[in-house]
């Protein structure tokens, strides 16, 4: 190694630990971190618990709902943001409607269960069709927006592969969730539900990292057009500059003629 060698492998290793920063702020975003995570096995939680104890579905879903609904008035008192909570409550709503319309407290988890396999089928149909999910959940977060579809193919296959690790781990969740819907009682439902919610998402968050952090950095197409425009302002800087020299001189010399033409009079 000469010694020119080092500083290079040292920036490089720089710029890895720079993007893998970047990688995991940007998915610490987009899903919510730890408190996304507790927003959304909560209301679940307290559903199965009550319900375990008492065996009363009023109360079961009247107290999933009022949790979801303070999590959501929690973040807004902080100024926090709310989609996470805010999907949690419409998630629990849906749940409670559906679970009292039918009067069978089993129901509380289906429409849930009927999400989790759409957007199971909504990664794999995306990456088959070469747009894939994840890359656009968080190409806005990267401030990459969809460059990496014609621009950055790396950063593609990435996005790729990620949104089928997402897409089979939702569809093997589903293929032991339905089953159970079927076959067995409340409380078991909600408990192996409950169970899997963190794990298989953890899974997926954690190859989407790892398919990420291998992968070419992302293009940041709002500094680009931030670029953009301030090179047009100085274009147009320069532009008002050469016009206002050439009406100073033009000024200059109809001043300076009529200078000429006055003396030429007087002779």
């Amino acid at each position: 190694m000469t010694s020119l060698d080092k500083p290079t492998e040292d920036t490089q290793d720089t710029e890895a630990d720079d993007a893998r920063a970047v990688t995991e702020a940007a998915l610490f975003e987009a899903f919510g971190g730890v408190r996304g995570m507790v927003e959304t096995v909560l209301p679940g939680l307290l559903f199965v618990t009550i319900f375990t104890l008492n065996n009363d579905l009023h109360m079961s879903a009247i107290a999933a709902l009022a949790v979801s609904l303070v999590l959501v008035v929690v973040r807004l008192a902080r100024k926090d943001t709310v989609k996470h909570a805010f999907g949690g409550v419409f998630g629990v709503a849906f749940g409670v409607v559906f679970a009292m319309m039918t009067d069978n407290a089993k129901n509380f988890y289906l429409p849930g269960m009927l999400y989790t396999l759409g957007l199971a089928m909504a990664y794999i149909v995306t990456s088959l069709a070469g747009v894939p999910l994840i890359g656009l959940i968080l190409g806005p977060v990267f401030k990459e927006n969809l460059s990496w579809r014609t621009r950055n193919p790396g950063r593609k296959k990435a996005y790729t592969k990620a949104s089928y690790a997402w897409g089979l781990i939702l569809l093997g969740k589903s293929a032991i969730l339905f089953p159970l819907y079927w076959w067995a009682d409340t409380e078991q439902l909600g408990w192996v539900l409950v169970t899997l919610k963190i794990p298989p998402f953890l899974l997926a968050v954690w190859l989407t990292w790892v398919f990420l952090a291998k992968a070419p950095a992302p293009i940041d197409v709002f500094a680009e057009m931030e670029a953009a425009e301030k090179a047009e302002d100085e274009r147009a800087e320069r532009a008002k500059a050469e016009r206002e020299a050439r009406e100073g001189e033009a000024v200059e010399s109809s001043a300076a003629d009529s200078a000429r033409g006055g003396r030429h009079r007087k002779d």
